[in-house]
């Protein structure tokens, strides 16, 4: 995916004279600029819309857009805030990816790196759909909380917006990357009884990668659970075990579906 990403940064960059000043209008225009029908049609099907989404669909591709927003790494909180409030996936995409690229970064200031997370929180309402957490929420979130209290991953497992719960497991993967693993089991107990299958994805994702770091302690959580989790949680969180053991799991499970 690095390699694919420079390859399109370089040929973003062919593509549009270099600018001092760094706007959300200037990469909105840019991005306009990168449209395809093609693309269109395939980020239609792929936007999963939920509860009253008004989203709409601009038709970039991806890797165009990572390089784009690669380009647009200093831009400032304020104008990142407009990205976030654009009625367009690929915008908000574009907005997220901006803010990943800035907590990534070796020389950000803790001070940015506040103003990014609480960016992401205060605007949750924004960004609503499962990549755009998957893109931003470790570092932007999971990374400022690494060395604080993480009292907000807990508040937003019991949310009733499914965005923020999936926000809760997701950030968890910066503390499984250090070898930290509770955080990640804990929250997953909390949405064990998650109807929503990208809770339930995530969830059996997070833990499947928390077992590589801690395989007993992803047994354990199998045997006190495997019989009354969601069976697509289980299928994820046991896709990396022996042929055996994961047969063994799911003989346990009582659910049907």
């Amino acid at each position: 995916m690095e390699k694919k990403v420079k390859a399109a940064g370089k040929a973003i960059k062919a593509k549009f004279e270099k600018v001092n000043a760094l706007t959300a209008k200037l990469f909105v225009d840019r991005l306009i600029k990168l449209q395809t029908k093609v693309d269109l049609e395939k980020n239609t099907r792929f936007f999963r819309a939920e509860g009253n989404s008004k989203s709409r669909i601009l038709g970039v591709r991806m890797g165009k857009l990572f390089a784009l927003a690669k380009l647009f790494t200093d831009l400032e909180p304020q104008e990142i805030k407009k990205l976030l409030e654009s009625e367009y996936y690929e915008v908000r995409m574009g907005a997220v990816c901006i803010m990943d690229f800035q907590a990534r970064g070796k020389k950000t200031s803790t001070d940015r790196k506040k103003e990014l997370y609480d960016l992401y929180i205060s605007n949750h309402a924004r960004i609503d759909n499962w990549d755009l957490i998957d893109r931003s929420a470790p570092h932007v979130v999971g990374g400022y909380l690494v060395d604080k209290p993480r009292n907000t991953l807990y508040k937003l497992a019991k949310s009733k917006n499914v965005w923020e719960r999936r926000t809760a497991i997701v950030s968890t993967y910066f503390f499984i990357r250090l070898g930290e693993v509770e955080d990640t089991f804990k929250i997953a107990e909390l949405l064990l009884d998650d109807k929503h299958d990208l809770i339930q994805k995530a969830v059996g994702s997070w833990i499947r990668e928390a077992g590589k770091k801690e395989k007993k302690r992803l047994l354990d959580f199998l045997d006190n659970f495997a019989a009354v989790m969601p069976r697509t949680m289980l299928r994820y969180a046991t896709e990396r075990l022996d042929p055996k053991q994961r047969e063994f799991y799911m003989k346990k499970n009582l659910n049907i579906s």
